[in-house]
């Protein structure tokens, strides 16, 4: 297992909506993230940037690529089109923040 958090930003005003549409994340996707190895995933956000963190198995580009090949991501990450402004940088990878230090 590794810990994994990456940042990304939402469009300007679309902070609420993002928020109102993790209220009930779908239960297939829940499903899909563990199939793949993700747990322990949990969202921050302070004003436009959001903060991810997650556990995964056996690591974060290894898990997400096996969500990111699902249909039910690319029906969530379309639907999240409109208000996710920059989610990768410009070679198309998560911006992954480098571990420091870890109090279990």
């Amino acid at each position: 297992m590794r810990r994994a958090c990456f940042t990304f930003l939402l469009r300007p005003g679309c902070e609420s909506e993002y928020e109102r549409r993790h209220r009930e994340v779908w239960p297939e996707l829940q499903d899909v993230l563990r199939a793949s190895g993700v747990r322990n995933y949990t969202l921050f956000r302070h004003g436009r940037t959001v903060i991810a963190y997650c556990e995964c198995e056996p690591d974060a580009p290894t898990a997400f690529g096996l969500a990111g090949a699902s249909e039910v991501n690319a029906r969530w990450s379309a639907w999240f089109e409109d208000v996710i402004e920059e989610l990768t940088d410009s070679d198309g990878n998560l911006r992954y923040a480098a571990e420091v230090w870890h109090l279990d």
